[in-house]
């Protein structure tokens, strides 16, 4: 498949499969913002479109980072991943390990690696409601250490949440995407049971 692109908008595609084959997942607009140094997120948004436009990637409407490229879709992997019961994006809570059965997911067009351990996960509450993470979505985890900055399913003090994972001189604490709610350091321990590689919305 041929397309006539300008130089800048074929460095985006380079950007976005190397993005993705190092981090298995898309980067977020603000990320490409950062990356090229552009003056706002606007700026990565309309390349995006104008790529999204010539064919060369495809956008999926209410998923996280959602762009996949029109040629690996006839390659597309679909994967049984396992749901384990809800996790609060609020406070705290206890946690709940129930299998609830699975999800059937092309992990190819999320950017997820075929060989992730992963498992799914319903949202409850509105903590992470500026990360794009509302109440009902389904997070996909992969259990894999984090880095910084990383949205985990965490263990702190014997109750699990999910929050963004930040370290501040050595010591990690999990912070809410939402004013409303306190970051949350931990007293005794801080176990990370998984690290957020996708989010599925339910189609309104």
């Amino acid at each position: 498949m041929s397309h006539i692109l300008t130089r800048r908008q074929q460095e985006i595609i380079d950007y976005l499969k190397m993005s993705q084959r190092k981090t298995g997942i898309m980067p977020s607009t603000r990320e490409i913002q950062h990356y090229f140094k552009f003056a706002s997120q606007t700026a990565a948004m309309s390349h995006l479109r104008a790529l999204e436009r010539k064919g060369v990637i495809q956008r999926l409407p209410g998923k996280a980072r959602a762009v996949i490229f029109p040629d690996d879709l006839d390659r597309g992997e679909i994967a049984d991943i396992p749901i384990y019961g809800s996790i609060a994006a609020g406070m705290a809570q206890d946690a709940e390990t129930e299998r609830e059965g699975s999800l059937a997911v092309d992990i190819s067009a999320l950017g997820i690696p075929n060989k992730a351990r992963t498992f799914a996960l319903k949202v409850r509450g509105d903590s992470m409601i500026e990360a794009h993470i509302c109440h009902g979505d389904t997070v996909i985890l992969e259990l894999r250490e984090p880095r910084k900055g990383d949205i985990v399913a965490a263990l702190i003090d014997g109750e699990t949440t999910l929050k963004r994972y930040v370290v501040e001189r050595g010591k990690p604490y999990l912070h809410a995407e939402n004013p409303d709610y306190p970051d949350l350091i931990p007293a005794r321990e801080l176990v990370i049971q998984g690290v957020m590689v996708a989010l599925l919305r339910r189609a309104a």
